[in-house]
C-alpha cells in the first residue's frame, strides 16, 4: 500500500487507515484480529480509535492485538480524547485535567507507552483553547505522544489552533486534523482543507465512505445487519438516507458498473486520491468487508469519472 507523508512531519501513513469504531463492540476480537492481519498484509500501517469507542473497549481490543499479530513499531496508532456520551448526551470536555488523565487511560488500554498521533476529539466551547492545546504540549514534551492533531474543528479553529502551536518555542506543532469527507459531505472543501493544505498539515479523512452509504446496501432499504439498523448507530447513518445522497449514490453506482468495481471502491478512491488527503480511514464490521474495501488500493479513477461525480455532489 502507498504511504504518504503526514503534512510537513516526516511520519508516513498508508493511505487508507484501518478504523476501529466498532472494535469491542459490533466486532469482537476474533473478527478484530483478522482485520488487523489483513490489513498489515495489504501493506496498511496507519490504525485509528479513541477513547469514546465503545467506551475504551476499542483500545482494549487493540492493545491485546498489538505485539501478538504486529510489532508496535510497525504501525502508526492515533487516538483521540476529551469527546464521550454521558446518559446519551455528547459531553465535550478537552480541560487539561480531563484529557492528559484520557491519555493515560487510553495508552494503558493499549498496552504502549506513546501514541504516534494524539488528538483534541471536538471543538470544546466551554474550556480555553490555550489550555486543551496545553495539554497536548505536556503530552509531547513528556514522551507519551509524537504527533499532536486536532479532530472535528472547523476551518477558522483549525487555523486558530495552529497559530497559538506556532507562536512559541516549546509548543507541540498541530500535524494533522481529521474531519469527515466523502461524496455526501464535502464541507470540508470549502476551509478546512485548503487551511490544512496552507499550513502544512496532514488531512484524515473520516467516513470516506458516507457512513456506509456509499456502498449502495441502502438503496433498496435497511438491511437488518447495516449499522442504519443497528441502535448504536441508526442516529449515525440515517442524516445520508435523503433524496440528494440517492442521487449520488446512484452515481457512484453508475460509475460503479461502467468501471467493473464495486460502488465502495469508487467512493474510497474519490476521497483517498483528492487534492490534500493524506489517508481514508475506512471501518469494517468483518473481515471480509475490509478485505473488499482494500481493493481499492488497485484503483485510480479516471478523470472522466471523477468530475462527473464532482458536479454531481458539488456543494451549492
Amino acid at each position: 500500500m502507498e504511504l504518504r507523508r503526514l503534512g510537513s512531519t516526516g511520519l508516513h501513513l498508508s493511505r487508507i487507515g484501518l478504523g476501529t469504531m466498532t472494535w469491542g463492540r459490533d466486532t469482537d476480537e476474533h473478527e478484530a484480529a483478522d482485520q488487523l492481519r489483513a490489513f498489515v498484509d495489504a501493506g496498511g500501517n496507519f490504525i485509528d480509535t479513541a477513547a469514546l469507542y465503545g467506551s475504551g473497549d476499542s483500545e482494549r481490543v487493540i492493545g491485546g492485538l498489538l505485539g501478538a499479530l504486529v510489532k508496535r513499531d510497525d504501525v502508526v496508532l492515533a487516538s483521540k480524547g476529551g469527546l464521550s456520551f454521558v446518559d446519551g448526551v455528547r459531553v465535550v470536555d478537552t480541560s487539561k485535567r480531563t484529557i492528559l488523565r484520557e491519555l493515560d487511560q487510553s495508552l494503558q488500554r493499549l498496552g504502549t507507552d506513546h501514541l504516534d498521533i494524539w488528538q483534541l476529539h471536538a471543538w470544546d466551547n466551554n474550556t480555553p483553547l490555550d489550555e486543551s492545546l496545553a495539554a497536548l504540549d505536556v503530552a509531547v514534551i513528556s514522551g507519551r505522544v509524537r504527533y499532536a492533531g486536532i479532530s472535528n474543528f472547523s476551518g477558522w479553529q483549525t487555523a486558530r489552533a495552529f497559530s497559538i502551536q506556532e507562536s512559541a518555542a516549546l509548543k507541540a506543532t498541530i500535524s494533522s486534523t481529521q474531519n469527515e469527507y466523502s461524496l455526501l459531505s464535502r464541507n470540508v472543501e470549502r476551509e478546512v482543507l485548503p487551511c490544512a493544505k496552507e499550513l502544512g498539515m496532514g488531512f484524515l479523512a473520516w467516513s470516506p465512505l458516507g457512513r456506509g452509504v456509499l456502498t449502495g446496501k441502502y438503496r433498496t432499504g435497511l438491511p437488518i445487519d447495516s449499522r442504519g439498523a443497528s441502535p448504536h448507530f441508526a442516529g449515525f447513518v440515517e442524516p445520508y438516507l435523503d433524496q440528494r445522497s440517492r442521487s449520488i449514490v446512484d452515481a457512484v453506482a453508475a460509475a460503479s458498473d461502467g468501471l467493473g468495481i464495486a460502488p465502495l471502491e469508487v467512493a474510497l478512491a474519490w476521497v483517498r486520491d483528492a487534492p490534500g488527503v493524506t489517508s481514508a480511514i475506512v471501518g469494517a464490521r468483518t473481515a471480509a468487508q475490509l478485505r473488499g474495501v482494500l481493493l481499492a488500493e488497485g484503483v485510480a479513477l479516471p478523470p472522466v469519472v471523477r468530475e462527473a461525480l464532482n458536479e454531481v455532489s458539488e456543494v451549492n
